[in-house]
């Protein structure tokens, strides 16, 4: 059976979801039936193959009109418990864009709602979908590296000044008295976050007993662009710091931390690198299920969901950390500079000191960093 789909959000990120839909719908999987933008797609923006779907910036109407039976929402963080709500109430199943919500609140909002409407939600992680990620849990239950002595997260990238003008959310905290939290651990890199909580195990809320966290921007925004954070947990610590002020941008990754190995998985790439006492090192590359395909096969032939909302909790716990710690702090102007070719502001250093954070499990204030501050705790 052919599904049919709307999706809220087509623009930006979004296109990489039409791209994906219109994968699907070539393949008979699914129908883009509707495009949900307060602005209607010129016929330009939309990609070929995808036919004219009916256009309405009435999300829920568009619902009733189309008879959907997936949303994909990919609109503005604090939009997300709403329009899942909207879809939820009218029995449409929903793939939903990381991060799920901007505050504990209003996640514990929508997954209860979708949950009492008996709905299935996705929520869109898709590192979560890659085959890396159970083949690591497997290796930690062999005892391929021993015991676990936690999981560092390691993410640089840049992004130029424009980035924080491409909507008005970008880069803040609050907008209109709304939470947004469109900070580098709560979005761009938010999978390294969630993807370090799934290796180990600890996807639940109530996995996590501790967080402490360093927030820090060197760019003229409300919100965090140069940060880390540590997760206690039951199962050991997982510490992730990220950057968008990179001196040389590289590909994020998880490293798993054993006491007689330890398992390097970069999860864009889909590629674990596993060094373990008396063996060669060995590298293996997975496969990847797409969320929304995988949505589908729940929907079509009873497939287990990859990433239901509780799945994220522990996530959102984090979300939550940092929506309630103080505002971030600026660094001192002599520890960044701006790459005039490139419009974006560097913290020199910070590489190193990512890729230390998740070497040692350290934040960067106990690793030395001369603008560092104090961390703070949150229970």
């Amino acid at each position: 059976m052919t599904v049919p789909i709307v999706l809220a959000g087509a623009r930006g990120h979004g296109r990489w979801h039409l791209e994906n839909i219109r994968r699907l719908q070539d393949e008979g999987a699914v129908r883009l039936a509707g495009i949900c933008e307060l602005t209607p797609l010129a016929a330009d923006e939309m990609p070929e193959g995808l036919g004219t779907p009916e256009q309405s910036a009435d999300f829920g109407a568009l619902l009733d009109s189309t008879g959907a039976r997936i949303a994909v929402i990919c609109t503005p963080i604090p939009t997300h418990t709403d329009l899942a709500l909207t879809a939820a109430d009218r029995g449409v199943h929903i793939l939903l864009e990381k991060p799920p919500a901007p505050s504990y609140a209003e996640f514990r909002r929508m997954a209860d709602g979708v949950e009492k409407a008996s709905v299935a939600c996705q929520i869109g992680f898709q590192s979560l979908g890659s085959h890396a990620v159970p083949a690591i849990r497997r290796l930690i239950a062999e005892g391929a590296v021993g015991e676990v002595l936690g999981v560092g997260g390691a993410g640089a990238w840049a992004r130029d000044e424009a980035y924080y003008r491409r909507a008005p959310w970008a880069g803040k905290r609050r907008l209109n008295g709304v939470d947004v939290i469109d900070g580098v651990l709560t979005n761009p890199l938010a999978h390294a976050v969630a993807t370090g909580l799934a290796v180990l195990g600890t996807t639940r809320a109530e996995d996590v007993t501790g967080i402490e966290t360093e927030l820090l921007r060197a760019n003229d925004i409300e919100s965090d662009d140069t940060s880390c954070v540590r997760v206690t947990t039951g199962l050991g610590p997982v510490t992730v710091a990220a950057t968008l002020c990179a001196e040389e941008p590289l590909d994020p990754y998880v490293l798993v931390h054993g006491s007689s190995g330890r398992i390097t998985f970069w999860y864009k790439q889909d590629r674990v690198l596993l060094q373990r006492a008396g063996h060669g090192p060995q590298e293996t590359e997975y496969g990847r299920t797409d969320l929304l395909e995988n949505l589908v096969d729940h929907l079509t032939t009873g497939a287990d969901l990859l990433v239901e909302p509780d799945a994220t909790g522990a996530f959102m716990k984090v979300v939550e950390a940092v929506r309630l710690a103080g505002d971030p702090a600026a660094l001192p102007a002599g520890a960044w500079h701006l790459i005039p070719a490139e419009h974006r502001r560097v913290v020199p250093g910070i590489d190193g000191l990512v890729a230390a954070a998740a070497d040692t499990l350290a934040l960067y204030s106990e690793l030395g960093a001369p603008w560092a501050l104090p961390k703070e705790v949150s229970t």
